[in-house]
């Protein structure tokens, strides 16, 4: 019997990803947490990210996750808490969770994503830990349980997760800290260098998402920010060459472990991914010219997510609803249900 209890939760650095199986949505709001006077929740989620960078000194907003492991546990719990809140209209039942972790984590890293769930006070009956890149696989429509060799790659905010995917599990797995955070900051100082101009981290994350438009129809883009030399605030117009070339660095990084993980592969393994491609999901994946560089520094095809953000998610959905990838799931051995 399936349980239509049951949510699916990928936790990113910048977003939380939330599958409700009883109306079959998925919630996707910021990973933030907004604290006043060190003891009282002021905001959660999209409305703390509004104040971000923005807020006084006696409100602190921060992530409650970094580099894609549990940073501050007690934040943590609280948005989880307050997002499952939301969810079930205040009225939360006894429900199963299925929670997405990265593989190249460690056990104890692992075992806090299970804590997290346990103690967040949301009636969890079960909780399933699912490996990323299996839920990344499935959100994408592969068939992971019968494929052989899938290479999927999910640029995250602060990380991203390179995976060789076969039969259902895992070969090999790679998290590297490169994501959208690090080509954000690659824009900042760019802009610092060339401009002398002081920009906003959501200021760089807006450039960022725009370039590829901004590309198409040929102009520059427009920021406002802190003159270094006088101090005041000014407009500029950035050219999108300038983007481009502070984040070429950063895209290597992701190709060159592309690569390490491509050297590793069983050569029978090999010759699947040359078939297939590379799956390129995540956040920051749609970035720039990441997919064609990817594609020109390994020779591969790059298929392109149709849901870079909730593609965990949606696998996850599916873990969920479809018997058939249940085996998809695990409990943490030495966990009681």
């Amino acid at each position: 019997m399936l349980s239509m209890n049951a949510f699916g939760i990928d936790l990113g650095t910048s977003n939380i990803k939330i599958y409700n199986r009883a109306d079959d949505t998925i919630l996707v709001e910021k990973n933030m947490i907004a604290i006043e006077n060190k003891n009282t929740l002021f905001a959660y989620g999209d409305s703390a990210f509004e104040m971000y960078e923005k807020a006084p000194s006696n409100i602190h907003i921060s992530y409650p996750l970094s580099n894609g492991v549990i940073a501050d546990i007690k934040n943590m719990e609280l948005l989880v808490k307050y997002f499952i809140n939301d969810l079930s209209r205040s009225n939360v039942k006894p429900a199963d969770y299925y929670i997405a972790v990265p593989f190249d984590v460690t056990e104890v890293e692992k075992r806090a994503f299970y804590d997290l769930i346990k103690e967040a006070g949301v009636k969890a009956k079960k909780i399933l830990v699912v490996e990323k890149a299996v839920a990344d696989g499935l959100g994408m429509d592969i068939d992971v349980k019968n494929a052989q060799g899938v290479l999927t790659v999910n640029v995250g905010y602060d990380t991203t997760e390179i995976s060789i995917l076969s039969l259902g599990g895992i070969v090999l797995s790679k998290l590297i800290k490169v994501g959208g955070l690090k080509f954000d900051d690659a824009i900042r100082s760019a802009v610092r260098r060339e401009f002398n101009l002081l920009i906003g981290g959501k200021t760089a994350e807006n450039v960022k998402m725009s370039l590829k438009d901004l590309e198409k129809e040929g102009k520059g883009a427009v920021v406002y920010g802190r003159d270094i030399v006088t101090g005041l605030p000014v407009e500029r117009e950035l050219p999108t060459k300038l983007i481009d070339e502070c984040l070429i660095e950063h895209f290597h990084t992701i190709i060159d472990s592309i690569k390490v993980i491509l050297e590793r592969t069983p050569p029978e393994l090999a010759a699947d991914i040359y078939r297939h491609g590379i799956y390129l999901t995540g956040g920051a994946s749609q970035v720039g010219h990441l997919a064609e560089m990817i594609s020109k520094g390994t020779g591969l095809n790059v298929n392109l997510s149709e849901n870079p953000v909730t593609s965990v998610a949606l696998g996850l959905s599916r873990i969920i609803k479809e018997n058939n990838y249940k085996s998809g799931s695990y409990a943490i051995e030495g966990m009681s249900k």
